[in-house]
């Protein structure tokens, strides 16, 4: 008989003890969340001859972490708004092309002398090349950064790569699972992705008027269940033609932010953003299986090492071109570290095809390692900048050189 009402409740109280222990000592929550669901999932062994693994509720829970996702992403959305979008466009732009160019183009090589096969190489760089959009929200958020003049930039590139994914998802799909791809269905692909985005930006924000009378409601029930429809049918809908759910949550966010009712949506949306998120890492901690990890360590390890390498010069360069200051620069390149849910897909893909095995072990490793030090990484943005300043001259740079007194005074 399956309890799955008394699991999830256990799932939750772990996820609790989690939190308490690390705010006891003062460190990022989301490790915590991961090894504790990687400790209890359903590929780990019991304890102490007492089963607590999460096996039939572990799809349940799973669906929960993908409702987190959207909260996440939407109270991010909520945090920004469209305006501050449009005035940024070329720079986000510019500096995912630069995102996307760098980290890219370094998977490739890391694959290539590696020694994998054309198909293996392929996924490997995808996996190697997307950043996570729920850890990246949940840093920003925590560490209240969402109004940092860099966070602009950040939430650029991050709806840049889902582009970027909507294409290369179409390509590598149709090479591992039939063997062939149609340009025009590629090009057909990464045309409705684009254009999703830009219609629900331009018609939300032509909308607002409209959207400010509609969600005039007294009763929060009403007004909670009006937003949570909006939210959900749009995220939805957006997966339907291949632009992730979380993107689509996003955008809904950075819609209803234009809104005279977003402190109000702020309000409502918080609890069930801290709630959904923290279960969304515990879910991805429950897909781990920590046997299988050890083939994968040094391909891991340099995958992980080259990351931080492609990164921090991404982040350097995408800021520089965008007229931040050095500090700020820093911030993109080590705020958008983390892997996630994205890599995971690549890797479920190459499982699906019936390619080599080590692909899923150093999937999982390479996402657990960055997905643990990312936010920490994040977290001392200022102390890692100041021994870079101190060590390397941080390239030519100098505090407030050239850059204007906003950017350059910016205390990351």
């Amino acid at each position: 008989m399956n309890y799955i009402v008394f699991e999830i409740g256990v799932a939750i109280a772990l996820i609790a003890l989690s939190g308490l222990l690390s705010a006891k000592l003062r460190f990022s929550v989301i490790p915590f969340y991961i090894l504790v669901g990687m400790a209890v999932g359903p590929h780990s062994f019991s304890w102490w001859h007492i089963d607590l693994r999460f096996i039939s509720s572990a799809p349940l829970i799973e669906f929960l972490g993908r409702i987190g996702v959207l909260f996440l992403l939407f109270y991010l959305g909520l945090e920004f708004s469209v305006g501050r979008l449009v005035k940024s466009g070329r720079s986000i732009v510019v500096g995912g092309t630069i995102y996307i160019l760098i980290n890219f183009t370094l998977g490739l090589l890391f694959g290539y002398v590696a020694g994998l096969p054309l198909l293996e190489l392929l996924v490997v760089a995808g996996i190697t090349t997307i950043s996570s959009s729920a850890i990246v929200a949940k840093v920003l958020v925590d560490l209240k950064r969402t109004a940092n003049p860099e966070t602009e930039m950040i939430l650029g590139i991050i709806m840049f790569e889902d582009v970027f994914l909507a294409i290369y998802i179409s390509v590598v799909s149709g090479l591992v699972l039939s063997g062939s791809t149609s340009i025009g269905g590629i090009a057909l692909s990464a045309l409705i992705a684009l254009g999703f985005m830009l219609f629900v930006l331009i018609a939300g924000r032509k909308a607002v008027p409209l959207l400010n009378r509609l969600l005039n409601i007294r009763s929060n029930e009403l007004f909670m269940l009006v937003i949570f429809a909006v939210l959900f049918i749009i995220a939805g809908f957006s997966e339907t033609i291949h632009v992730a759910e979380a993107i689509g949550a996003l955008l809904v966010g950075l819609v209803l932010a234009e809104t005279e009712h977003m402190k109000r949506i702020e309000h409502l949306i918080l609890p069930f953003r801290d709630f959904f998120g923290a279960i969304f890492f515990f879910s991805f901690g429950l897909t781990i299986d920590p046997l299988s990890l050890g083939g994968a360590v040094w391909l891991s390890l340099a995958a992980v090492a080259l990351t931080l390498a492609g990164n921090f010069a991404a982040g350097m360069w995408a800021g520089r071109t965008a007229g931040l200051s050095p500090k700020a620069s820093v911030n993109i390149g080590l705020t958008i570290v983390a892997r996630g849910e994205f890599s995971i897909i690549m890797a479920n893909l190459a499982k699906a095809g019936g390619l080599l095995p080590v692909i899923q072990p150093f999937a999982a490793l390479y996402v657990l390692i960055l997905a643990v030090i990312g936010p920490l990484l994040t977290k001392e943005t200022k102390l890692i900048y100041g021994g870079l300043e101190r060590v390397l001259g941080l390239f030519g740079w100098r505090r407030g050189k050239n850059l204007p007194e906003k950017a350059a005074s910016q205390d990351l």
